[in-house]
């Protein structure tokens, strides 16, 4: 069977649902390719050489669009949302939902609250956060139902509620101007933040807006630093400690679709003080792209089609490893090591070259450290057992002066005990001791005597502490034996 190879598209969407990668409609030179639907299944590790894309165009009940806009369905992330775009064909439906559990297209019923007149947009991003509301912000609106009518520029925000689907109408008191082909991503505070885009012009991102879906109210941020050549088209994603905004790609004209240089098409912005920097970067870098989409998928910036690149030449997907915060990566590998997952988590994994060398394990060990390695382990083997020895004659010993001890204790002379006195009267311990004689002699025992007991258990410990502190000597001996290098 051959492998299903999509054309060369921009102005599609691209939406991440379960583990899967779907691209849909877009726009190429004459050729049509707005009723396209397939996938990536990007679970399974994958090189941008060989993608293995699946096909889905025949179950596709979608007018054929480009500039539409998608997102999936928030917390539960089963379902994908496609709302709006331009349409060579009449279309009353502006909504379309897709379940993957029965690769199925259907049009909800969706209750208007709100003129219908401000209800189709296109050339806009959609955000949706984790209460599954998807906030459409400006964008061009469309009076009338198909390509023909008239688009306006307009800034207010309308929002869906993909769980009640119920169409709300949020704030424009202090939005910032309408435009199109903006950049905006979902920042962990349930702020939105907008940046960039088209209104004749390409707009400067020397000021960057937030929108707070949380208290419905707008606010403005100047920034700093390397700021970004005024552009439009191009994508922005949350970084993976969810402090930080990577922009790529775009045009700084709305006429000629003019790409970027490579230099000038990657810039981070740091959302606690607004400042913008050029990262490092290390890899084969790719030329800028424009009207493409970008997705966070593991610790990848997963880059799609566009215009700008050669599609014989070149790869259409870009992948940007963005798993060290100090270094991306340009890469053509994808492995991912974990489920994916959004920033607000908290949890980053760590990136392979964001591990200190000090504990990167080396793939050839010299013979040095073989020796050194085998000697530890066999030294360390015979000290446990010595150590385990001496516990257990230790423990047997203590036992064995308990009794005697007892016994010295019970021994009743005819209502007299033999009184204990410790060796030294700095010592508040007071453990049993055995008599002096001169005191044992002096009790009367009706003939019974008291045998002096040797206490040669101080001699015998002695000696196996001598015994201990040899063996010691020979195993460092046999270890610095074992780590010379062999000749």
């Amino acid at each position: 069977m051959t492998p299903y190879k999509p054309i060369g598209r921009s102005r599609h969407t691209a939406t991440l649902v379960d583990d899967k990668l779907y691209i849909l409609g877009g726009d190429y030179k004459s050729l049509e390719v707005g009723k396209d639907f397939f996938y990536l299944d990007v679970s399974v590790p994958f090189i941008t050489q060989n993608l293995l894309w699946k096909d889905l165009s025949s179950i596709n009940t979608v007018p054929s669009h480009y500039d539409a806009i998608s997102v999936n369905d928030g917390e539960n992330n089963n379902r994908l949302f496609l709302y709006g775009g331009i349409v060579n064909v009449t279309v009353t439906d502006f909504v379309y939902i897709f379940n993957p559990q029965n690769n199925t297209w259907s049009v909800p019923q969706i209750t208007d609250n709100i003129p219908l007149i401000f209800m189709k947009k296109s050339e806009l991003t959609g955000i949706i956060d984790r209460n599954g509301k998807m906030y459409l912000w400006s964008g061009l609106e469309l009076f009338g139902k198909n390509i023909k009518n008239i688009y306006l520029f307009n800034n207010d925000m309308l929002i869906l509620d993909t769980k009640k689907l119920i169409w709300e109408l949020g704030s424009s008191f202090d939005a910032p101007t309408a435009r199109t082909h903006y950049g905006a991503t979902l920042l962990p505070d349930g702020r939105i933040i907008y940046m960039g885009g088209f209104k004749s012009v390409a707009l400067t991102l020397n000021q960057v807006y937030l929108y707070d879906t949380i208290n419905d109210s707008w606010s403005s941020k100047t920034t700093s630093g390397k700021v970004p050549s005024g552009r439009g088209g191009f994508s922005a994603v949350l970084g993976l400690d969810g402090q930080r905004i990577i922009i790529y790609g775009g045009t700084t004209t709305i006429t000629n679709d003019k790409d970027l240089t490579p230099e000038d098409s990657l810039y981070e912005l740091n959302v606690i003080n607004f400042g913008w920097r050029i990262p490092n970067i290390s890899g084969k870098i790719p030329k800028s792209r424009l009207y493409h989409k970008a997705n966070v998928i593991g610790k990848y910036m997963v880059i799609t089609f566009g215009l700008g690149y050669d599609q014989l030449t070149e790869r259409d997907i870009l992948l940007l490893d963005i798993g060290n915060a100090g270094e991306y990566i340009w890469t053509n590998e994808f492995y991912d090591f974990y489920h994916p997952s959004s920033p607000q988590s908290g949890k980053v994994p760590p990136s392979p070259s964001a591990i200190p060398p000090s504990i990167i394990v080396q793939s050839q060990s010299t013979p040095s450290m073989t020796g050194a390695i085998i000697g530890s382990l066999i030294g360390g083997a015979t000290l446990s057992s010595v150590g385990f020895l001496l516990y257990i004659w230790n423990k047997n010993r203590q036992k064995s002066d308990n009794n005697n001890n007892q016994e010295e204790k019970y021994i009743y002379n005819h209502g007299r005990e033999i009184e204990q006195i410790p060796k030294n009267e700095y010592i508040t311990n007071h453990e049993p001791i055995s008599a002096p004689d001169s005191i044992i002699n002096n009790c009367s025992n009706h003939g019974q005597e008291s045998i002096p007991i040797v206490d040669d258990n101080r001699l015998t410990l002695h000696e196996l502490k001598q015994e201990i502190q040899d063996l010691r000597q020979i195993i460092t001996q046999s270890n610095k034996q074992s780590t010379n290098p062999i000749k």
